[in-house]
């Protein structure tokens, strides 16, 4: 792979003063036309059709909307346009009067909110966290922490290490579409249980970010939450960071959504250019499709150079894998498309994994990340003529250099500042390039039938957990876990077995274990109840 001069030949650099970014695809190694062979006036043209309102989702007869989230003009229903308006509006009001202490906790002495918990999974916490990390500072209106998982150990760092002591002062906001969603249930279930051995009023605490008609829509009306905001079904969770989703956790920390709004759409106006060499979301699908071969041959790491942006590898991770891995493309085949995401940030990496990048197993592109910005404020010379961000540079540049020189592919994005115009820049580029390269493999990013099966095992699993449990309290005696599986009717002694370890591992279900030479000759019984 040649080393590209400063001025690299047309089509492998996009240059943007107005937002003062800038994407560089030149190590890309690109043929001298990027565009050759690819239908990506096709993959402009399918966007365009969405963004009108096109059905995405044929099986689920839905639209992709989050593009009207910060152009609601665009929006082909005024109805739907009315709702992002007024959702705004509304968040907007809330959020002042959280701020004010007008609401506030109902207790002696305590003026106003000043932690802000998130209960949400997926779609419904990545965003907002990498948003709230990136973009945080000490002096935030509030202070942020997030429960994503369904961790037990996790709800108590969370509820009890860090708000034991702060839990009248937290706000909490539950976010799920579904309200079905059993990671963020449970951890609503947590908190609320957190809140009462506290003798707090849960509810009064709570918000609720959810679909109409939903499970927990009913829930939180039914127990008086201080407010319902709404989630649309024309907005996927990878893709809701600026709707309420989003827009709520960021408002309540105090961080500027107007700005990041702003951010988003000029990346939008940007990324419709049919143009496909002015347009940056095209140049990185085309560049994505060369070095994977329109198969992801090829996983994308993410080296951002900024602490700030240490979580963009995760948040890319569920948008890029989520959208992208598939089984079958739209005419049906078996396919089994798909870019898999890695990063964490730089220099760390350099320490880390950037020695197999360059010199190991030669399938991977590099995603570097720039910001221009060190700091605020001036920083210390290390060195004579030396600062810190300067010895940042200098990695990002040798590193890029090194892999250039080893014929291994990346592409650098340059960004300003870290700030919320920026950020929503970022997330909007990604968002159209996911969307165009799907167009260019001939694959629906907007659905997820291998997350649904996912939720359906785990579900089949808990259910053979209950059967499981009620033959072994039934039990004359202790018994292996091929003797329970056969007491039930299944098939899956192994899944039994799992079971039954991890139950007599917790006090919660009364099992006992007796450990044998192998795991499938321990035996398990029920210890008596009070």
């Amino acid at each position: 792979m040649s080393v590209p001069s400063w001025n690299p030949r047309p089509g492998t650099l996009w240059h943007d003063p107005g937002l003062g970014m800038r994407l560089d695809v030149s190590r890309m190694d690109l043929p001298d036309d990027p565009f050759a062979g690819l239908d990506i006036a096709g993959a402009i043209a399918a966007m365009a059709a969405l963004e009108k309102g096109a059905i995405a989702n044929p099986d689920e007869n839905r639209e992709v909307g989050h593009y009207w989230l910060r152009d609601p003009e665009l929006a082909p229903d005024p109805a739907q346009r009315t709702a992002i308006e007024e959702a705004r509006r509304r968040i907007r009001a809330f959020v002042q009067e959280v701020h004010r202490g007008t609401v506030r906790p109902l207790i002696p002495g305590v003026d106003r909110f000043r932690h802000l918990l998130v209960v949400g999974i997926g779609g419904s916490a990545l965003g907002p966290q990498f948003v709230a990390d990136a973009l945080g500072h000490s002096g935030d209106a509030m202070e942020m922490h997030f429960l994503d998982n369904t961790d037990p150990d996790g709800f108590d760092r969370v509820l009890r290490d860090d708000l034991d002591h702060e839990l009248h002062r937290t706000l909490v906001v539950v976010i799920s579409k579904s309200g079905g969603t059993r990671e963020t249930r449970n951890g609503m279930f947590e908190t609320e249980a957190a809140f009462e051995r506290h003798a707090l009023d849960f509810p009064r605490h709570a918000v609720a970010v959810t679909g109409e008609g939903s499970a927990l829509e009913d829930y939180a009306k039914e127990r008086g939450f201080l407010e319902v905001f709404p989630m649309w079904d024309w907005v996927g969770g990878r893709t809701s960071v600026t709707s309420a989703v989003g827009l709520l956790p960021m408002a309540l920390q105090g961080l500027d959504i107007d700005a990041f709004l702003a951010g988003a759409r000029e990346m939008d106006a940007r990324t419709r250019e049919t143009d496909p060499a002015r347009n940056p979301a095209a140049l990185l699908a085309a560049a994505w499709h060369h070095a994977g071969g329109g198969k992801g041959d090829r996983n994308l790491v993410m080296l951002p150079y900024k602490d700030r942006l240490l979580l963009l590898g995760r948040y890319l991770q569920q948008l890029v894998m989520e959208s992208l891995g598939k089984e079958k493309d739209l005419s049906g085949n078996t396919v089994h498309q798909g870019i898999t995401v890695y990063g964490n940030k730089g220099s760390t990496d350099q320490h880390a994994f950037v020695q197999q990048l360059r010199d190991g197993r030669d399938d991977a592109m590099v995603g570097f990340v720039q910001v221009l910005r060190d700091r605020d404020a001036s920083s210390l010379l290390v060195e004579e003529d030396v600062t810190s961000g300067d010895y940042l540079l200098g990695f990002l540049l040798g590193t890029r250099a090194a892999l250039a020189e080893a014929g291994r592919p990346s592409f650098t994005l340059t960004l300003p500042d870290v700030s919320p115009g920026s950020l929503g820049a970022v997330i909007a580029l990604f968002e159209r390039a996911v969307g165009l390269y799907a167009s260019l493999v001939g694959i629906n990013a907007y659905h997820q039938p291998g997350v649904e099966a996912g939720k359906k095992a785990a579900s089949d699993v808990l259910a053979l957990q209950r059967k499981v449990l009620a033959a072994l309290r039934e039990a004359d005696g202790p018994l292996t876990a091929a003797e329970l599986a056969a007491a039930v009717g299944s098939d899956d002694p192994e899944t039994v077995g799992l079971v039954l370890e991890h139950a007599a591992a917790n006090p919660d279900h009364r099992v006992s274990g007796e450990a044998g030479k192998t795991p499938w000759e321990s035996r398990y019984a029920m210890t008596p109840g009070d």
